[in-house]
């Protein structure tokens, strides 16, 4: 059986520094900004999981990417291992990469459906010299076995297995240059029940094994608690509320999460209270412009809300909201 992530020391080293992160994108249409992400900031020490959560649209895939470099940040800074993560390009970014890799939502499409298993698994070992031709085959298979999988499996192409294996492949090409830092997006989504509960207890065995950090980008909330030390939850492209996951979703501090807890289907539907309705639509997606995101939507609004933008500040131990009146919706109880 798969153990919960263990306590991370909090005197552990930082290994990932985000701050005031912004993207904005150009509506196809009309040409008009539409920001993504909007002033966010986080921090990943070495070994420890943090998790994006958030209705879609909410940043977390682009945050994900940016981290990642698969996009270009508008503003910010990103520090990885002690070093300005964005400044860093051609040979140096190319041997940095082997420290932080993406395992993508859809295996289906992030492998390769041409090239055979052992090719694709083996592709970051070539790329970035770390194997000798001669030990490929070998270094391949070891990776296979880690996770999961027979290591004849390396002569077969993508199409011959499930999704669920399929994933594990995705997992081991992760795998292949010894990265510290995964950025998971939505790695069980596209996977049914039983076989994503496989997935995440090799995800879980690997971290202990290995000591890898995770940003665990995820709109599965049952799922969070088992795979997290800290998460942190988006809006507009914002972090309104960042915390262990026992404190967030158990008491809720910002209006948003509490109505997001609430919407979580119960084991029984008998047993289930009524949920936080929200009226209207999610804000503008030109951003905060002035007031707080979420007042339009939210139910304890009063007219500071309308006016000044809160900022992320601390409530408790390790907890942080951006809200004038924390605390005050609570998630209904269970009768």
């Amino acid at each position: 059986m798969t153990a919960l992530p263990a306590e991370r020391a909090l005197d552990a080293p930082l290994l990932l520094e985000a701050a005031d992160l912004r993207k904005v994108y150009r509506a196809r249409a009309t040409g008009n900004p539409v920001v993504a992400v909007d002033g966010v900031s986080f921090a990943i020490r070495a070994g420890e999981t943090l998790a994006l959560v958030g209705e879609s649209g909410s940043g977390k895939t682009t945050i994900g990417r940016l981290v990642a470099r698969l996009e270009s940040a508008d503003a910010g800074a990103i520090r990885f291992d002690g070093e300005d993560w964005l400044a860093l390009s051609g040979r140096a970014l190319r041997r940095k990469r082997r420290d932080l890799q993406v395992v993508f939502q859809d295996p289906q499409t992030s492998l390769n459906p041409r090239m055979r298993v052992g090719d694709q698994v083996g592709e970051p070992l070539r790329v970035q010299n770390l194997a000798p031709r001669r030990d490929l085959a070998t270094r391949v298979a070891r990776l296979l076995e880690e996770v999961g999988l027979d290591p004849a499996s390396a002569a077969r192409f993508p199409s011959e297995f499930s999704g669920g294996q399929r994933q594990r492949i995705a997992i081991a090409r992760a795998l292949a240059t010894r990265p510290r830092l995964l950025v998971c997006d939505e790695p069980v989504s596209a996977l049914d029940a039983s076989i994503a509960a496989q997935i995440v207890n090799l995800l879980l065995d690997l971290q202990r094994d290995l000591g890898l950090a995770y940003l665990f980008i995820s709109h599965d909330l049952p799922l969070v608690p088992r795979v997290a030390d800290r998460v942190a939850v988006l809006y507009l492209g914002r972090i309104i509320e960042e915390g262990e996951p026992a404190a967030v979703f158990g008491r809720p501090l910002h209006p948003y999460t509490a109505a997001l807890v609430s919407s979580v289907p119960r084991d029984r539907a008998g047993d289930a209270p009524p949920r936080i309705s929200l009226p209207g639509e999610p804000g503008s997606a030109l951003g905060w412009e002035r007031g707080c995101g979420f007042a339009p939507r939210c139910p304890i609004a009063r007219p500071r809300c309308r006016v000044e933008t809160p900022g992320l500040d601390e409530v408790g131990p390790g907890s942080r909201a951006a809200c004038f009146y924390p605390g005050e919706l609570r998630v209904p109880a269970s009768p």
